[in-house]
């Protein structure tokens, strides 16, 4: 098994409200990116059901330079509908990121850190500072 030390967070660049599955996403990284699989681990539907996506026992391909110790979540959303970045987070969403959260704490370590794509790249990637939104988890 990986030595997993963090969890990235990030947004599928998706206008608020807008259907999207892990397949959809699948496809997009596979067919538009050449990539072997999805790049995330797990998907959080709208209404928070939580897809998965890459195997956690392979590296992800999320965050560049960080996919190696690290399980990649996606939540559905993260743009308005001009396609700006907006918290579209449902509370949904949020209640199965937490449980995700704590699975993988569970699973892996206590002290597994949360972390938004924002952090390690120049993008708006989750469209909100993890550390703020999730603070009580920190």
């Amino acid at each position: 098994m990986r030595n997993i030390n963090r969890i990235i967070l990030h947004c599928s660049a998706t206008p608020e409200g807008r259907y999207t599955s892990a397949n959809e996403i699948r496809k997009w990284h596979v067919n538009g990116n050449g990539w072997s699989d999805i790049g995330y681990h797990y998907v959080i539907r709208i209404d928070g059901t939580i897809e998965q996506g890459r195997p956690i026992s392979k590296p992800g391909a999320h965050t560049r330079g960080h996919n190696k110790d690290s399980i990649g979540v996606v939540y559905v959303g993260g743009c308005d509908a001009d396609m700006n970045a907006k918290d579209t987070m449902t509370s949904e969403q949020n209640k199965s990121f937490r449980m995700l959260v704590m699975a993988v704490r569970t699973l892996f370590a206590e002290e597994t850190t949360i972390h938004g794509h924002n952090e390690f790249s120049s993008k708006s990637c989750p469209s909100f500072k993890v550390d703020e939104k999730f603070n009580d988890m920190i």
